[in-house]
């Protein structure tokens, strides 16, 4: 990471700037000054000390990270959207789990992508910014840098990471767009269900009709809250579950997975500061329900 130096911050000490300017907290700044990381001002090594002045090159190069024994570097088919030198946007596929776990030690997209790291030589792990359940598809956002996600894992809690979804749900809608505000727990004596409870975490989710069809609705819906399985609950508990996802309602007649797919993710960049919007079309396998489904 680099940063040419302004006139309004001449005078800053390394450590000041590197805190207040590059969003480091007190824990990567010490990951920085270790004997494995490196701060070189105008290409020469410097301690936090040092005094910058307008037109100064500041580089930082954190050390390696160690990488979680459950995770392996795996060569997968990746579906990668948008990349630099501090994020990854991936095109997930349905079926394809985001991280490890006991059931899927495999085929994620944490093993595509630590394969792809040792391609482009990114000493860094799997930071995982926006997850997806494993039949859910579509975008994904990706830090290549402990200090990438911390300054990302920020915007999520300020609610300046914005996720858009496709979903299909079964009956009309009553309205053309609404909001549902319903807190989100976990399903007494499940480890993997939520329901919609009084003592939940708080929970929100906007949506709009894109297209009617006779028996089912495709939604556009954005998340004002990322709780685990929102969507798919959210709808759920308003008597509209998502086509194919048995697990909260829906039929599996015409989609064998839930109808879900991120289409849109917007960010202000870790290091710009710029909004940065990708896009994804709808999977084939959603194209086809919704043809299907006008046509009956």
């Amino acid at each position: 990471m680099k940063w040419i130096i302004k006139e309004e911050q001449a005078g800053m000490l390394i450590r000041d700037f590197l805190q207040q300017v590059g969003g480091f907290s007190r824990r990567i700044l010490i990951a920085a000054k270790s004997a494995e990381g490196n701060i070189l001002l105008n290409g020469v090594k410097q301690t936090v000390r040092g005094q910058l002045q307008a037109g100064d090159v500041l580089e930082v190069k954190l050390p390696p990270e160690p990488v979680s024994k459950w995770l392996f570097p795996e060569s997968l088919e990746l579906s990668i959207v948008y990349e630099d030198e501090a994020v990854l946007v991936i095109n997930k596929p349905a079926g394809m789990p985001t991280l490890p776990s006991p059931k899927y030690k495999s085929g994620t997209v944490a093993n595509g992508v630590l394969a792809h790291y040792e391609k482009i030589g990114n000493p860094h792990t799997i930071h995982v910014v926006t997850r997806l359940d494993k039949d859910t598809s579509g975008l994904l956002l990706i830090a290549k840098d402990r200090l990438s996600h911390s300054l990302l894992a920020k915007s999520q809690q300020q609610f300046t990471i914005k996720r858009k979804y496709l979903a299909i749900v079964e009956g009309e809608m009553a309205e053309d767009e609404g909001k549902i505000n319903a807190p989100i727990g976990r399903k007494p004596g499940s480890i993997v269900e939520r329901v919609v409870t009084e003592i939940g975490k708080p929970a929100v989710s906007h949506y709009k009709v894109k297209q009617r069809m006779d028996e089912h609705t495709l939604l556009e819906v954005e998340l004002e809250t990322g709780r685990t399985h929102q969507i798919r609950v959210h709808f759920s508990h308003i008597h509209h579950p998502l086509l194919g996802d048995d697990l909260y309602g829906g039929k599996k007649d015409y989609l064998n997975r839930q109808a879900l797919h991120c289409h849109e993710i917007s960010f202000l960049h870790p290091f710009t500061r710029k909004l940065h919007t990708t896009n994804a079309r709808l999977p084939e396998d959603m194209e086809q329900a919704i043809k299907q489904l006008s046509n009956d």
